[in-house]
């Protein structure tokens, strides 16, 4: 069992920067493959990072590609997720998520393969 807690969330200007948090229980932490998904009202929730158990493979939504960054500290069980130079359409609220399978599935882009998430942040920028 794996329980994730966001953190770092709130409100900031276009161009600003954010950095998010997750803080995961158990001792198993650094077998999960972690993921960041947002989601916007109205909209679904999609994809925007995830993270191998190593931290040594990343991928990114292409809407912010270049402008956030995933990291892990395995020893602090906690995942991170960079927001920099920040857009009104990155306004959603942030979900970190944990899935068992390997990285390397590919499976990471879908919601429905994660076995574990948090309770969500708000990020709201400004224009």
């Amino acid at each position: 069992q794996v329980q994730l807690v966001e953190s770092g969330g709130g409100l900031v200007q276009a161009g600003g920067s954010l950095r998010l948090s997750c803080a995961a229980s158990g001792r198993t932490f650094s077998r999960y493959t972690m993921g960041w998904f947002r989601q916007a009202p109205g909209k679904e929730r999609e994809f925007v990072a995830a993270i191998s158990w190593s931290g040594g493979n990343t991928d990114y939504a292409d809407s912010v590609k270049g402008r956030f960054t995933i990291s892990r500290d395995n020893a602090k069980n906690t995942v991170y997720l960079q927001m920099n130079s920040l857009k009104p359409e990155d306004t959603a609220v942030y979900y970190c998520a944990a899935m068992g399978r390997t990285y390397y599935s590919g499976s990471y882009y879908y919601p429905n393969e994660y076995d574990y998430w948090g309770q969500g942040t708000q990020v709201t920028v400004s224009s």
